[in-house]
């Protein structure tokens, strides 16, 4: 029983700390505003590791330094979890590694979703809400090509729900490939 509470517990920690490093990346990709809750909360959450990896990788229109710090992230969870397994990590180094990036990955599947249910759920039930712009910026260049591909059924966009599939079929291969390579899930 302790070690399912350990591993829930690492999986939240680490999947919501991986996700804010990977959503600090993608906000300087869509050039979000610097000042606006979400972007200070992202930024505080995260600078600890993102400003002195930003020493060795300076920034551009990639935030490299959130990127490799999400993959350090990673790469330690990774570890934890193989540890908490019963497994010397050391054993599995290069598989883990690999696996720190399927991790990755996971994470920013994760994160895709869960803006986009946000942003769906907020343009439901709220459209004015103050984080619909925000929202809408970070979703838009998933969902635009989509957009375009998919009519507009009587005014719905129905670009949500297939990103919505594409992601979470996208998400049971990663996941397929972790298990198979550790033997339990990422």
């Amino acid at each position: 029983m302790f070690g399912d509470i350990a591993r829930f517990l690492l999986n939240t920690v680490f999947t919501l700390f991986g996700a804010a490093l990977l959503l600090r990346a993608w906000m300087q990709v869509v050039r979000m505003p610097p000042y606006n809750p979400v972007s200070n909360a992202v930024m505080q959450a995260t600078n600890f590791i993102v400003l002195p990896l930003r020493k060795i990788l300076p920034g551009g229109k990639i935030d490299w330094a959130s990127i490799l710090a999400a993959y350090i992230a990673a790469l330690v969870y990774v570890t934890l979890m193989v540890y908490l397994a019963g497994v010397d990590p050391t054993v599995m180094l290069p598989m883990l590694l690999l696996v720190a990036v399927l991790t990755v990955v996971k994470w920013a599947l994760n994160l895709i979703i869960w803006m986009t249910i946000l942003m769906a759920l907020l343009s439901w039930l709220n459209p004015q809400s103050p984080a619909m712009p925000l929202l809408f910026q970070i979703t838009a260049p998933f969902l635009d090509p989509l957009r375009r591909i998919l009519p507009r059924l009587g005014g719905i966009d129905l670009s949500p729900i297939l990103l919505f599939v594409i992601v979470q079929v996208l998400l049971m291969v990663v996941t397929r490939v972790a298990v198979s390579m550790t033997l339990f899930g990422i």
